[in-house]
């Protein structure tokens, strides 16, 4: 069969047209995902000057139409009231639903742009937020029952998006909730009134330097002192008197480290109890009673960027990880001779063995479970010499959330999909699954649960589940 000459010209031009209409697309469009999170290469500008000239006290207190939920049950700060993303709630989660769609979603609400997660108790749910109008940081105390706002009360924040605004989870102790805003502001509310007890800048207070992508950072409550890391010249470290909002002790920044997106997580080594913290170049240990610098080492560096937090292990180790370039993770051994601690580096995690660039991992039974960047966010089970022992194989997350509850792994991938698998060392055993939001992403905020009643969130999103094994 013979072609004309314009029938094969015409589709030999339009071929070329489009791999020249490709190639001008690939030369000024973003490029992979990993480049993409750092900022200027994906047009995203860095953080706002702060030039802001309103003076730094509280708003004051909006009463909303919400009521305290009677819902009992609590989860007070990052990874919960023991530190380990593992709740202790007698509540029996369900293994299966009536309904093909899973367990039902109680309420949602839409908030700003953020990765900011909740802490929960007295049926109270407590969430920074951003008044972009205003320009305001913003925390919201919402009903359990039904994410109705109780109150909020702001303070003035110059906050622009960049990757998100808001990334960080109050902690909650006694009758107040302490919080960490985007630009290093740190303030302490009353839990019952939403009033403003105390309200100071890390940047003005200890010379601390804002990261990247805001601050990362969640504050720490223990034995009514706030434990902060402002990194700035003369203070690596901080306790802040809980009530007051004065300095109890200050730990030297002898290496002069910035910041890093993680946070302090309490340990305790050879019957001493330490805040251990990883900043932009190496990790340190400081005494829980006084602040006094017990050990740094420098072995480990941040790379770029690291957001989770160190996790203490048995027999003396600290587990690190990051995901960002080449970096995977690294165990950390720890000893003492006489009154003195010695840090010698451990066994080196390549990226393909473990790497995780959003989420802390969680020790169970003597494993660790967590997300591996590498290979699309599979989840994974290692025993504590880094050995896989299962993957979650096709079943991927990407950079989302994870915990423990009722004996289940409870993992949100970053498009809202949430699995429960059986939190068992023997194999990947998924029990259900539930898209949580349509068209959800960056669904990257850590998780809390509070009597079965289950708080996720994606970008814009806030949801909460009902998890429970009988339902009214």
């Amino acid at each position: 069969m013979k072609h004309s000459p314009l029938a094969v010209v015409f589709p030999a031009s339009l071929s070329a047209l489009c791999v020249l209409l490709f190639l001008s697309w690939n030369a000024f469009a973003p490029t992979s995902q990993m480049a993409r999170r750092k900022p200027g290469l994906d047009g995203t500008p860095p953080s706002a000057a702060n030039s802001d000239t309103r003076d730094l006290i509280a708003v004051g207190v909006v009463d909303g139409p919400g009521t305290r939920s009677t819902v009992a049950g609590s989860w007070t700060s990052f990874r919960g009231e023991n530190n380990d993303a593992i709740s202790t709630d007698p509540t029996k989660l369900a293994r299966s639903f009536p309904s093909a769609d899973g367990p039902p979603i109680v309420w949602e609400i839409e908030v700003e742009e953020g990765y900011a997660a909740a802490a929960i108790r007295d049926g109270c749910v407590y969430l920074i937020d951003y008044d972009a109008d205003e320009q305001l940081d913003t925390l919201r105390c919402l009903s359990l029952d039904d994410g109705q706002e109780i109150w909020h009360n702001s303070y003035p924040a110059q906050v622009s998006p960049n990757h998100g605004m808001t990334r960080t989870i109050p902690a909650i102790a006694g009758d107040s909730v302490v919080t960490i805003g985007p630009r290093c502001h740190v303030a302490c509310w009353d839990a019952e009134t939403g009033e403003c007890r105390w309200l100071f800048s890390m940047v003005e207070r200890f010379g601390s330097e804002e990261r990247q992508w805001y601050s990362g950072q969640c504050p720490l409550i223990d034995d009514d002192r706030v434990i902060l890391a402002p990194c700035g010249k003369d203070a690596m470290m901080v306790a802040i008197d809980l009530h007051s909002g004065d300095e109890v002790w200050r730990t030297p920044n002898r290496h002069e480290w910035k910041m890093s997106h993680g946070s302090i997580l309490p340990m305790e080594f050879e019957q001493t109890p330490m805040y251990v913290y990883c900043g932009t170049g190496g990790t340190a240990g400081v005494s829980a009673k006084d602040g006094t610098l017990l050990w740094d080492e420098t072995s480990w560096d941040e790379h770029f960027a690291t957001s989770p937090s160190p996790i203490g292990l048995p027999n003396n180790q600290v587990f690190l990880c990051s995901g960002y370039d080449s970096i995977g993770a690294m165990f950390l051994n720890i000893s003492k001779e006489g009154d003195k601690f010695i840090t010698t580096p451990g066994e080196n995690l390549d990226r393909k063995q473990f790497n995780s660039e959003q989420q802390t991992p969680v020790l169970v039974d003597n494993h660790l479970f967590g997300i591996r960047k590498h290979r699309g966010g599979q989840l994974v089970c290692m025993d504590l010499e880094g050995n896989e022992i299962w993957n979650s194989g096709r079943d991927k997350f990407g950079h989302g959330p994870y915990m423990i509850a009722d004996n289940l792994i409870l993992t949100l991938s970053d498009r809202g999909r949430l699995v429960a698998a059986e939190a068992t060392t023997e194999a990947y055993h998924p029990v259900w699954e539930t898209e949580v939001f349509e068209h959800g992403n960056e669904a990257w905020g850590p998780m809390a649960i509070a009597s079965g009643r289950l708080i996720v969130r994606d970008l814009t999103r806030v949801a909460c589940l009902d998890l429970r094994s009988e339902n009214p």
